[in-house]
């Protein structure tokens, strides 16, 4: 990287076709105070806020993917203290040496100014307040009532963001309201600039046998080991979720019918064939794909019937929708 764009007044970075960086400058180091050997073979989602994680899945990959390029995206990312440093950021897809990716420019957002400003305005009405002795006491009075309640709202806040960590506790998979915001975020993705994903629901056939007869931890162990397994098994931009006791769901974004069951069934026949010790494990697994008429709801009731239909026939196999 040479010096002038090292240098440039304006942060730059190249993701690899994973979202892995691979090259960042200077001035992005800076901005982020962190040091190049800190950010070089990260992965994009490190210094991201939840809710921009989610923006970025659903909004930034499609749409790069599609298109070639994105033009101001508005982020929040994390410097090395943890703060929040909005950004404005633009991506162009390369290819080079046979291999994606993905060249991104950022500026700040320099939402500080404003909150400087509003802070000087206070201050000055509070020296003329200062001024009227028995009026200012009441205003500084007032003001620090405001700044405690200011402080419970962030608290509460904060509560609230970490209520709806997106981590399913028990298996490390994405939990079933980070899914559904998801699947909502795919399907507006999808009405704007059809965007095609289709969707999985796959259930352990038998489970409930395997926990009357070896117990729920040897259950919840299996839970664990078959959402590691899928994890391995997917892309960086699919979401593997917990939908509920040993029901999981995975969005696949961009992928059609054919695709969709291609997946689904190297997912059946990784599970069947893995090593699970004295147990025999195997899934059964419904998919539907988008179409215009879809809503969340309407597309989860067609998954969900395919999967029924897997089970009525035997188990251990896979439905699309449009076979049910």
């Amino acid at each position: 990287m040479d010096d002038q764009l090292n240098f440039a007044p304006c942060g730059f970075f190249t993701l690899s076709n994973t979202g892995v960086i691979t090259e960042v400058n200077h001035s992005l180091l800076n901005l982020l105070q962190y040091e190049r050997s800190e950010l070089v073979n990260q992965h994009i989602e490190t210094i991201m806020t939840v809710p921009n994680k989610i923006f970025f899945h659903t909004y930034f990959y499609p749409f790069i993917q599609l298109n070639g390029y994105v033009n101001e995206i508005y982020l929040t990312f994390r410097n090395k203290n943890d703060q929040g440093v909005p950004v404005l950021l633009n991506g162009v897809r390369k290819e080079r040496g046979g291999e994606q990716f993905i060249d991104c420019v950022l500026i700040e957002m320099r939402k500080r100014i404003e909150y400087e400003r509003e802070m000087l305005n206070s201050k000055r009405k509070l020296e003329e307040l200062n001024q009227e002795k028995d009026l200012a006491h009441e205003t500084l009075k007032a003001l620090h009532t405001e700044l405690e309640l200011k402080q419970a709202e962030l608290i509460q806040l904060n509560q609230q963001l970490e209520t709806q960590a997106s981590t399913d506790g028990l298996t490390g998979a994405r939990n079933r309201r980070f899914f559904q915001e998801s699947l909502a975020a795919s399907i507006a993705l999808f009405n704007r600039i059809s965007i095609p994903f289709s969707l999985m629901l796959l259930d352990i056939d038998f489970f409930k046998r395997i926990n009357d007869t070896y117990g729920h931890p040897v259950g919840d162990e299996i839970l664990i080991r078959l959402a590691q397994t899928m994890q391995e098994q997917s892309r960086e931009i699919d979401i593997v979720a917990r939908y509920g006791g040993e029901e999981f769901a995975i969005i696949l974004p961009d992928v059609n019918r054919d695709n969709a069951l291609q997946v689904a069934e190297r997912y059946r026949r990784t599970i069947e064939q893995a090593e699970w010790g004295e147990y025999k494990i195997t899934i059964s697994i419904g998919i539907a794909t988008v179409t215009s008429e879809d809503t969340a709801e309407t597309l989860l009731v067609k998954t969900d019937q395919a999967l029924y239909v897997s089970k009525s026939r035997g188990r251990n196999r896979v439905t699309h929708s449009d076979d049910a």
